[in-house]
């Protein structure tokens, strides 16, 4: 079964090639599940939740453009909507002033896991929009669009996840091997 015959007959309720589908994208959204979400398991009930949203509107998939572009911005969209319900995301609106692109360690002994785990420890609101700048290229404007927020709220709280990213660095690469007290 090819990929478009699975996608048509996902479509059509097919269980066999939703198992399939759900097979094939799962390894590549989970990962981006994984960086939106607060925690593992939060990030397990996101991949869920976006699959019976994919499959409930599969058919609005019209075979253009890139499959995996379009399911990938379907979970993302689907994710960033739990953050929009009141009480949930509460965006600052201070405005810090902007700083250079800079990177924010340059020794390669930071691990993946420790910068996944420091980036899921950020707030809703600085962890979404580092996210979506950093990582998937969208731009402050197309950010402040899809929060309802400012650019400037958009720069102001990707200045800031940024500050308090390279505090957490910084504090442990500066930590002692052994505690002598």
């Amino acid at each position: 079964m090819d990929f478009k015959e699975i996608i048509s007959k996902s479509i059509k309720q097919d269980r066999v090639a939703q198992e399939r589908l759900y097979q094939l994208l799962s390894p590549k959204l989970f990962p981006i599940c994984l960086k939106y979400s607060r925690n593992y398991e939060e990030a397990q009930d996101n991949l869920q939740d976006g699959f019976i949203l994919l499959f409930s509107k599969l058919d609005r998939f019209e075979f253009k453009g890139s499959f995996e572009g379009w399911v990938k911005r379907l979970f993302i969209n689907n994710i960033l909507q739990k953050y929009r319900s009141p009480g949930v995301l509460e965006l600052v609106t201070e405005e810090i002033p902007e700083t250079e692109d800079v990177e924010l360690f340059d020794d390669e002994t930071i691990s993946l896991d420790f910068l996944l785990q420091i980036i899921q420890e950020l707030p809703d609101r600085y962890r979404l929009v580092f996210n979506l700048y950093v990582f998937d290229d969208y731009s402050h404007k197309e950010i402040a669009e899809m929060l309802g927020v400012t650019i400037g709220t958009s720069k102001s709280n990707l200045a800031r996840a940024r500050q308090i990213l390279k505090e957490k660095i910084e504090m442990h690469q500066n930590k002692p091997l052994f505690n002598l007290n």
